[in-house]
């Protein structure tokens, strides 16, 4: 826990938000984290606790990531398509923020009639569940697709990427429309490098994607 509160400390300064996975071993076959994580990392930073809920039925896990300080939870639509009305209005009236994941496979129409009550839409870009996974070109065309529809309509939601965010796609994503990306083992997180000095790199690399021609 001493070097996970060295590193939350460094990315206080640094970081937008904290992305937390939580996987139940059945929806996606790793296991990772829970709402016992989410509670003990809250002391240790101000910034906003996003948690990307991978698990077969999310609506059990919901009181606990609320009640451990959770600022936002983001659901798989698939997870929820009998009752996306009735969670997307609980975590509204517990005051969170409310986001979507769409797998490579899941398309953005499966989100269309509730998309007006999402703070946050993430495309996936490798299939969830493992870190280290190769890109998936085809999602630039979703990424794109997604922010049409946030032009056409006037929608608020974030769009947000999730999956292989680093020095050889960033350019591609941001030209696409994407808005946040979420920063992993490609990306940040180096067992060969120190995060200070990874955190170093990834914003040398963001600011040339930002400031190429193309993304101009």
């Amino acid at each position: 826990m001493m070097k996970l509160a060295e590193q939350l400390h460094f990315l206080n300064g640094k970081a937008d938000r904290l992305h937390v996975d939580v996987m139940d071993g059945h929806y996606v076959k790793n296991l990772a984290l829970s709402a016992s994580f989410v509670a003990q990392i809250r002391p240790y930073t101000p910034l906003p606790i996003d948690v990307h809920l991978m698990v077969e039925e999310p609506t059990p896990f919901i009181p606990a990531l609320i009640e451990a300080g959770a600022d936002a939870i983001s659901l798989h639509p698939e997870t929820i398509c009998r009752e996306a009305f009735r969670v997307i209005n609980m975590l509204r009236q517990a005051g969170k923020e409310v986001g979507m994941v769409l797998n490579p496979a899941t398309p953005v129409e499966s989100i269309q009639h509730y998309l007006h009550l999402l703070d946050k839409v993430t495309v996936m870009t490798v299939d969830p569940g493992y870190a280290g996974q190769p890109f998936i070109p085809e999602m630039t065309a979703k990424i794109a697709q997604l922010h049409q529809l946030k032009e056409s309509r006037s929608l608020n939601f974030l769009l947000e990427v999730d999956g292989s965010c680093n020095r050889n796609t960033y350019r591609e994503l941001l030209g696409a429309g994407a808005q946040v990306l979420v920063m992993g083992s490609s990306g940040l997180f180096r067992p060969d490098m120190p995060l200070e000095q990874a955190w170093e790199k990834m914003s040398r690399d963001l600011s040339a994607a930002l400031h190429s021609p193309e993304h101009v």
